[in-house]
């Protein structure tokens, strides 16, 4: 062979190549495998890994939301059941609640954390047991599809509802008929209450924000700014502040305290979409209220800076469209709900 006949480098070189010890050999290997082992980033919450994925959806999930003492999360859409989840561990299924008879629209947590509150689109309300799994309460009274539904922070232990009977109802959670009808003309997609409850602000598809006084169940004011279609509402914890989703592509805050100017709109987000599906995208505060979020049909999860408008974050890993967004109440972790069948639960800074 004409390799067995070529001298070997280190015997007669110009430069002399010095040997390696086998310990050198080791060494060299070894520092390889080490600067290939990036530095993990620190970790910011007690989740069991910074993201985790739940299945078990049969159909698009509409609506997510967090237990008030943050140990479990909610979530429930299109296959009509409602799933109740573990936050810590493997995110364990703890039940799953059926009897709705179509799409659960939207679903909250009340504020003693007992009891779930629920939309659906066979135009009934539902309260449900947390600890039984179990339906307690059936509301009926709209006459056509109940598209949004959230309970009373304080006071009495009231639920607003509204749907495409252009009405906007309350309920009183230890009755069955309805405590009161408002009536609007258009129909209404995303309702909210007021710190104390004594205000409702709903939203709909003629793009305004009406204000009602529920004692005199009369429009106080409305906001106006949106030019689409508004499709999620949420008050940020101090009750200061309303924060507004819309199919016009923005978020806004407004400020609804009192005696605040005529011109409510404090802060427009932009970047997230909304697209052909037109489902009703939700938006959430974190606990501080320096962040918010909202759906989006682009198939990520954005969540801004309230003081600078800037986005923080835009987190991929849904195939589908982001329908719900929710903060955890006590730690940096935030939750996602889409039209892929997926829930992601994961940590931020």
């Amino acid at each position: 062979m004409v390799a067995d006949n070529k001298r070997k480098a280190d015997e007669s070189a110009l430069v002399p190549v010095q040997k390696k010890s086998k310990q050198d050999v080791a060494l060299t290997s070894k520092n390889k495998q080490v600067s290939q082992l990036q530095p993990a980033p620190a970790r910011t919450s007690n989740l069991f890994a910074p993201i985790m994925v739940c299945e078990g959806h049969e159909g698009e999930i509409f609506s997510v939301d967090f237990h008030p003492e943050g140990q479990y999360f909610a979530t429930s859409g299109f296959d009509r059941k409602i799933f109740l989840w573990g936050v810590y561990g493997e995110c364990d299924n703890i039940s799953v609640m059926t009897g709705h008879t179509g799409s659960i629209t939207e679903l909250h947590f009340t504020t003693d954390g007992a009891n779930i509150v629920t939309a659906s689109t066979d135009y009934t309300l539902g309260l449900w047991d947390i600890v039984t799994g179990q339906r307690v309460k059936r509301f009926k009274g709209h006459t056509a599809f109940a598209n949004c539904a959230q309970p009373s922070r304080r006071g009495p232990q009231m639920i607003v509802s509204g749907g495409d009977d252009s009405t906007v109802r309350l309920w009183d959670q230890r009755k069955k008929q309805c405590a009161g009808t408002m009536n609007s003309v258009y129909q209404t997609t995303a309702v909210c209450f007021n710190d104390t409850a004594e205000t409702v602000f709903s939203g709909g598809v003629d793009n305004d924000i009406k204000v009602w006084d529920t004692r005199k169940k009369e429009i106080t004011y409305a906001m106006k700014g949106h030019t689409d279609t508004i499709t999620g509402l949420a008050l940020s914890n101090d009750g200061s502040y309303l924060l507004s989703n819309s199919m016009d592509n923005t978020l806004r805050i407004w400020d609804v305290r009192p005696f605040a100017p005529v011109e409510r709109c404090v802060k427009i987000f932009s970047g997230h979409q909304h697209n052909f599906e037109k489902n009703l995208l939700r938006c959430a505060w974190s606990p501080d209220g320096n962040k918010v979020s909202g759906g989006s049909a682009d198939r990520f999860v954005y969540i801004w800076d309230t003081s600078s408008r800037r986005i923080i974050y835009k987190l991929p890993g849904h195939s589908g469209c982001v329908n719900s967004v929710a903060f955890h109440p006590n730690e940096p972790i935030v939750v996602s709900v889409g039209s892929d069948k997926m829930v992601y639960i994961g940590e931020i800074d």
